[in-house]
């Protein structure tokens, strides 16, 4: 945040014997929200809406009625996505300035991600859900659509993000936060999409190129998650928990793993119209053991991000957007487990996706409710009203 100096009252103004500088009152917020405000962090809300869609849609048992609404949370994900994609793209016209001390700023620079990923996630949700609404044929345009944009934008934020991070951002180690996590999982979203349209490539050697692809997208993310998640964990111990509106970011850990673990197995059912059944079952192996070995991760991670959270939540964790990180990782992971379940015929992952379910749905309803108030209300988006000039007094 920048501020101006206020000019000085000149020496021959002051009036003789003491002076005591009027206290400055704490600066008002404004009502009434403003683009300046508004950055890459509110895709956010459009991932965590797909989410709801996606994990719903994946789970063993869906009662009847169920995928009508479902198919109601993709349309609010890609109409909120349509919203977001105009006013961030007026922010860009009218805030130029802002928007590029955003890519240099380490703490917003890796919500740029989070634009690929909604993106992505509601091509997902369109190929799950949305083609009950728009048709098939509509569902699979606008899923190839989205993928063709988010891999694009993924890979750019992937690569971007962390070379200004690191020649212009001056980060260092113990600036380590889960939200380094964000702009490089983008690619692991994208190759979940790419998993879901490669039979829809002609078979032969573009269908392996598809699928290869695709793999090579899940490759780039886990090795760049697995370089930024043992800082971000010797950070945590190192220097305590974060501070209490960060707090709810922990669970962003989540993500990376429950989307590695829906990627792999979307790639492993790929496989058998790409490759040989060798290939595909090798495959279909890998996923079963990376599975396994990435929820238990998760649900390490879980625990200890959950009672950091209630500690938090005790001691007044204010509301804001970094609340939406409690819906899609959570829905990343039930993916996961209902993936994991039903390759292993194991029912106690699918158990696992059905207990996250509600967790996601009311996380979820929580985070829209208060997030709509404070856009209604002008508080998310407001900017503190510049303090007045320091006067001089005598007393």
């Amino acid at each position: 945040m920048v501020t101006a100096a206020h000019p000085r009252t000149p020496t021959s103004a002051v009036p003789p014997g003491p002076v005591r500088p009027a206290r400055a009152p704490v600066p008002p917020v404004r009502s009434g929200g403003s683009l300046r405000r508004l950055g890459p962090n509110w895709y956010a809300s459009v991932m965590g809406t797909s989410a709801v869609a996606i994990a719903g849609a994946s789970l063993p048992m869906v009662p009847p009625g169920t995928r009508e609404v479902l198919a109601s949370v993709w349309v609010l994900s890609a109409s909120a996505l349509a919203a977001l994609l105009v006013a961030r793209a007026a922010h860009w016209i009218r805030h130029r300035d802002r928007a590029r001390a955003d890519l240099l700023d380490p703490a917003v620079a890796p919500f740029q991600g989070c634009a690929a990923m909604a993106l992505l996630a509601v091509g997902i949700g369109s190929l799950a859900v949305g083609g009950g609404v728009i048709g098939e044929q509509a569902a699979v345009v606008a899923a190839t659509v989205l993928f063709a944009a988010g891999t694009v934008m993924g890979l750019t934020a992937a690569v971007g993000v962390p070379y200004l991070l690191v020649t212009r951002g001056r980060v260092r180690v113990r600036d380590a936060s889960p939200v380094w996590l964000l702009p490089v999982v983008a690619p692991m979203v994208a190759a979940t999409l790419g998993a879901l349209l490669v039979g829809r490539v002609p078979a032969g050697p573009w269908r392996r190129a598809a699928l290869l692809g695709c793999y090579g997208l899940f490759a780039l993310s886990l090795a760049a998650v697995l370089v930024i998640l043992p800082l971000v964990a010797v950070r945590l111990l190192r220097d305590g928990p974060p501070p209490l509106a960060l707090t709810p970011a922990l669970f962003l850990v989540l993500g990376p793993l429950g989307q590695s673990t829906t990627a792999v197995h979307e790639l492993a059912d790929a496989a058998p119209s790409a490759v040989g059944a060798a290939d595909a079952a090798a495959l279909g192996s890998f996923a079963a053991g990376y599975g396994t070995v990435a929820l238990g991760l998760a649900l390490l991670w879980l625990v200890p991000a959950a009672a950091l959270v209630v500690r938090a939540a005790r001691r007044g964790m204010p509301f804001a957007m970094t609340w939406w990180a409690f819906t899609f990782p959570v829905g990343t992971c039930a993916t996961g487990a209902a993936a994991l379940s039903a390759r292993t015929g194991v029912a106690a992952p699918a158990w696992a996706a059905a207990g996250l379910y509600p967790f996601l749905v009311v996380a979820w309803a929580v985070a829209a409710a208060l997030t709509l108030r404070g856009l209604t209300g002008g508080a998310l988006l407001a900017a503190p009203s510049a303090p007045p000039p320091v006067t001089a007094r005598t007393r």
